[in-house]
């Protein structure tokens, strides 16, 4: 129901622990738009939908991370609200919608760039909690 940034010299690395698959990937993609602008500063103006997946678990959470940097980098959204729902057949899918607005520097102030999440010490694993593990190259 948290996430915890861990020390690293030029990297950003989370862990999430969440009751369930949605929670956890609803944290972490606030750890990724936090750790891009100030969400106090956002307000729910309009809605954003977006479809993510993966073949199992750490690519669904690296094209998630992926997808969220694409949606505040370079599209220029800034979420304020997130719900996820996850289904599972041949592979994972995120069905997930966004409530924020268009960034504005002024207004949100940005904080810092991230380049791309990585495979790098990522981690998934499921048991009574979620815990995720992941790297963001800044």
């Amino acid at each position: 129901m948290s996430y915890k940034s861990l020390e690293h010299a030029t990297d950003a690395i989370f862990e999430v622990t969440a009751p369930n698959l949605e929670e956890a990937f609803v944290i972490a993609a606030k750890s990724v738009i936090e750790t891009i602008l100030d969400v106090n500063t956002i307000e729910e103006k309009e809605e954003k939908t977006l479809e993510v997946s993966g073949k199992d678990l750490s690519y669904l959470l690296y094209n998630w991370l992926e997808e969220l940097i694409i949606l505040t980098i370079t599209d220029g959204f800034a979420a304020k609200r997130i719900t996820v729902n996850i289904e599972k057949n041949a592979e994972y899918k995120i069905l997930a919608r966004f409530w924020g607005e268009q960034i504005d520097i002024k207004k949100h102030h940005f904080k810092v760039e991230i380049k791309a999440p990585t495979f790098h010490e990522m981690e998934v694993k499921q048991g009574d909690t979620i815990y995720m593990k992941y790297l963001l190259d800044l």
